[in-house]
């Protein structure tokens, strides 16, 4: 039985508890609401939440448990043989589980019955052609071992997938039970209710904290590893990036010290485009824009910060790079040698800093608007123009804010990928330069990460050394621009 089966059935069974918890409940007040402790509407949705919940709960913790559980019972098949020749159990285990669900798609569309599946035998049957002939592809032929691995695998999955199934519609049928028998016009329906709504609400409260602690214990986890591969002081005071892929770790330097350079130059030079745009953009929609002026050009501002960063790395690769180089590169316009290629901090910085003018011009302008009218009122009245209000009142009154904004378009911006991608180039380098190529931490994090070295080596690992590195230096930022902005609004509010 599929998962959306049973969750289908499970919810036809929490509406059928709310329809006979109802109606039980008004059956023991003889028909009269005002018998009742709670509404009519309450006892449904007891019956139907605790028809539901616990199947739901039951079924979520089924899904996580069983994978590990099959995993664990079927790697013990791997011989080391075997796994010294994948060069890891993961990879074997991924064989074994593209070999199974190979196996349950023959089965499906006809080309095996599921007797056969579980006996055949790789020496006397072309497994590698079955599994093609449904769209599985294999790099390599199917192993004795494999398969016997891939058929326990696909045998404990359904015997799983049909003890599932069981437990959740009766867990559902006794909640549902449980609260029917329940349903009595003195029963504390509203009560228990709404202590499961504030339950759900915690839940839904508890799911950011939750992920973001899940974020960084995998990231702990990996640094550490990679800290008692490489020397932590090589890392971060390293002046070279040169992953050399050879063995675990021969030969690489992994210094982040040029990373961090190119992210932080890279970043420098998009918000000084971004800044003075951003913020002359919100002081004149806050203070000398009509309102029909205003509704039209704010949507189109913000518009900006909804187009995909893939779209604005290739408008920097494949026009302002380009346009750059005709400038400033050999045979310009202004006939100097100072840019070789496209791709250099000036090229990403400058569509990076268009990228973020919409972060920085929309809540400045929020900020600015929250200022009180009584001050820009006490400073007519003391004669003072309007250019003179802004730049005496108004910005000194807002500066936190504006503050707070910009730190938050700095975050935004060291954690940019594809725009340096495209835009920047993948040389890590110390260099003043702004048209040399350069690249920075995220773009790297990817790069690790997709290549040809063992998960295991310093060359992959390294990546969540960057991450948290990453991770640290913009919840920096974060905390410092939210205190801004929060102290702000409250002297304001």
């Amino acid at each position: 039985m599929s998962n959306l089966l049973l969750i289908a059935i499970v919810i036809v069974l929490g509406a059928v508890g709310y329809v006979l918890g109802r109606k039980r409940a008004l059956n023991t007040a003889g028909g009269n609401i005002r018998d009742l402790h709670s509404l009519p509407v309450y006892y449904g949705a007891n019956t139907a939440m605790t028809a539901v919940v616990p199947a739901m709960g039951l079924l979520l913790v089924w899904l996580l448990v069983q994978p590990m559980v099959v995993n664990n019972a079927v790697s013990g098949m791997i011989s080391d043989a075997t796994i010294a020749e994948a060069g890891s159990r993961d990879l074997v285990m991924s064989d074994v589980r593209r070999v199974a669900d190979g196996l349950d798609l023959a089965v499906a569309n006809g080309a095996m019955s599921g007797a056969e599946a579980s006996n055949l035998d790789p020496s006397t049957s072309d497994v590698r052609g079955i599994l093609a002939a449904v769209g599985v592809a294999l790099g390599s032929d199917v192993s004795s071992e494999t398969l016997d691995a891939a058929q326990r695998y696909r045998g404990m999955s359904g015997t799983g997938s049909i003890w599932k199934a069981v437990v959740v519609i009766a867990a559902s049928v006794a909640g549902l039970g449980i609260a029917y028998m329940q349903s009595h016009k003195d029963f504390r329906a509203r009560n228990i209710v709404e202590r499961g709504v504030l339950a759900l609400l915690i839940f839904a409260a508890s799911i950011a904290i939750l992920t973001t602690l899940g974020i960084i214990l995998s990231l702990v986890f990996s640094t550490v590893e990679f800290f008692r591969l490489y020397a932590a002081s090589d890392f971060f005071f390293g002046l070279r990036w040169n992953p050399s892929f050879s063995g675990r770790g021969g030969g690489s330097e992994l210094g982040i010290l040029p990373l961090l350079w190119g992210t932080l130059y890279i970043s420098f030079v998009a918000l000084i485009v971004a800044v003075p745009l951003g913020l002359f953009a919100a002081i004149y929609l806050s203070e000398y824009a009509s309102n029909r002026f205003r509704s039209i050009a704010k949507p189109l501002l913000e518009v900006l910060a909804g187009i995909p960063t893939i779209v604005y790395g290739l408008f920097a690769l494949l026009t302002v790079g380009p346009l750059l180089v005709d400038v400033f590169g050999s045979g310009g316009l202004l006939g100097v040698d100072w840019m070789a290629g496209g791709t250099a901090v000036m090229t990403a910085g400058l569509v990076m800093g268009i990228m973020l003018i919409p972060f920085v011009s929309s809540l400045s302008d929020d900020i600015i608007n929250a200022v009180p009218q009584s001050m820009r009122d006490g400073s007519y009245g003391l004669g003072a123009t309007k250019s003179e209000t802004v730049r005496q009142v108004i910005l000194p009154a807002a500066l936190p804010g504006i503050v707070g904004a910009i730190l938050l378009a700095a975050s935004r911006a060291i954690g940019e990928t594809m725009i340096v991608v495209l835009g920047a180039g993948a040389a890590a380098r110390l260099s003043m330069n702004p048209f040399d190529a350069m690249t920075t931490v995220t773009a790297k994090i990817v790069s690790q990460l997709t290549g040809d070295s063992d998960f295991a080596s310093p060359e992959a690992l390294v990546a969540f050394a960057l991450g948290i590195s990453l991770f640290i230096i913009t919840l920096g930022l974060n905390v410092f621009a939210l205190y801004i902005v929060r102290k702000y609004r409250e002297q304001y509010d």
